[in-house]
C-alpha cells in the first residue's frame, strides 16, 4: 500500500521545535484532558509522530509508552526522549502497528490512551478504533482525533492525497503550492480585511504546539485516508461501554474532530 512518509515531515518539524511550541502542546493536552497534571498515571501515545505529545505527557508527570508504525516517526520520538529525558525509564519508545491486535494486546492497559490524527491513516480505521479499546483501563480516558467526513469533498481530498504520494518531487511541490492557495488564500485575505494580518496562522501555531506549514504537508500527503462523522465515533464507543466527556468538532469543515471518552 502507498503511504505518506509522516516521519520525514516530523523530522523537519523538530528542526524548528522551541520552548514555546513545547509549552503550547503541554497546555493543550492538559486542558483537553481537564487534568492539571498526570502524576501517577500511565499514558500511551498511539502513533507518536514527532513525539511532542509524548513529551507533553511526561512533562505533566505521566509514565509514557510511545509507538508508531513509521520508523522515521519512531526516530523522531526517540530524539526528543534523548534530548529531554535521556536514560529515563518512565518513557519507552518502539515501533508497532495500531492494527496489529496481537501487538496491541501485549502492551497492557493505561490510564490515558491518546491517538491524535493517527487511526484514520492506518488503512483500516474500524480495526484501529476497535484495537485502542483494548488499551484503556476501566475508568481510564481515551482521547482520539479523527478526520471529519465531508462527503464528496473528502473523496476529492482522498484522490489528491493518493496523487501526492504517487508523484515525483516536482509535482509534490506543485500540489503543496496549490493547496496553500486553496486552504490559506481566502483565510489570509479575510485576516487582512479585518486588519489582523496572519491572525489565523498565528493562532493555529499555538494549537497543540504544532506548525501550520507542517500540518498542511501532513494534511495534503496523509494517505491512507479515512473519515468519520462525529456521530459515528461517538456511537461506536458508547456501544463499547464508554461515556463521552468532551467533544470538539471542526464545525463540519476540513480537519479532525476531537473526542474524550471515559471507560465505564
Amino acid at each position: 500500500m502507498s503511504r505518506f512518509e509522516f516521519g520525514k515531515n516530523w523530522k523537519s518539524f523538530l528542526e524548528n521545535l522551541d520552548d514555546k511550541k513545547i509549552m503550547n502542546s503541554k497546555v493543550s493536552l492538559s486542558n483537553f484532558l481537564s487534568l492539571e497534571n498526570l502524576e501517577g498515571k500511565s499514558f500511551i501515545d498511539v502513533g507518536s509522530g514527532s513525539g511532542l505529545s509524548s513529551l507533553s505527557a511526561i512533562n505533566l508527570g505521566a509514565t509514557v509508552f510511545s509507538f508508531d508504525y513509521d520508523n522515521n516517526s519512531v526516530e523522531c520520538t526517540k530524539t526528543l526522549k534523548e534530548r529531554f529525558f535521556p536514560n529515563d525509564e518512565r518513557w519507552k519508545v518502539e515501533q508497532g502497528s495500531a492494527i496489529d491486535l496481537d501487538y496491541i494486546k501485549s502492551l497492557g492497559k493505561y490510564d490515558v490512551v491518546y491517538s491524535w490524527g493517527v487511526l484514520h491513516h492506518t488503512g483500516n480505521l474500524s480495526e484501529a478504533l476497535r484495537a485502542v479499546d483494548f488499551l484503556v483501563k476501566k475508568g481510564g480516558l481515551l482521547f482520539v482525533a479523527i478526520y471529519n467526513d465531508q462527503g464528496a469533498s473528502s473523496k476529492v481530498w482522498k484522490f489528491i492525497k493518493y496523487l501526492y504520494v504517487k508523484s515525483p518531487k516536482i509535482l509534490k511541490l506543485l500540489i503543496i503550492g496549490l493547496a496553500y492557495l486553496r486552504l490559506w488564500g481566502p483565510t489570509t485575505i479575510k485576516d487582512f480585511i479585518k486588519l489582523k494580518p496572519f491572525y489565523t496562522w498565528k493562532n493555529l501555531y499555538k494549537s497543540r504546539g504544532m506548525s501550520p506549514h507542517y500540518d498542511l504537508i501532513d494534511w495534503v500527503g496523509g494517505y491512507p485516508f479515512e473519515v468519520s462523522t462525529p456521530e459515528g465515533i461517538i456511537h461506536f464507543y458508547l456501544d463499547k461501554g464508554y461515556e463521552l466527556k468532551k467533544l470538539k468538532t471542526c464545525k463540519g469543515g476540513k480537519g479532525c474532530n476531537e473526542f474524550l471518552f471515559r471507560k465505564l
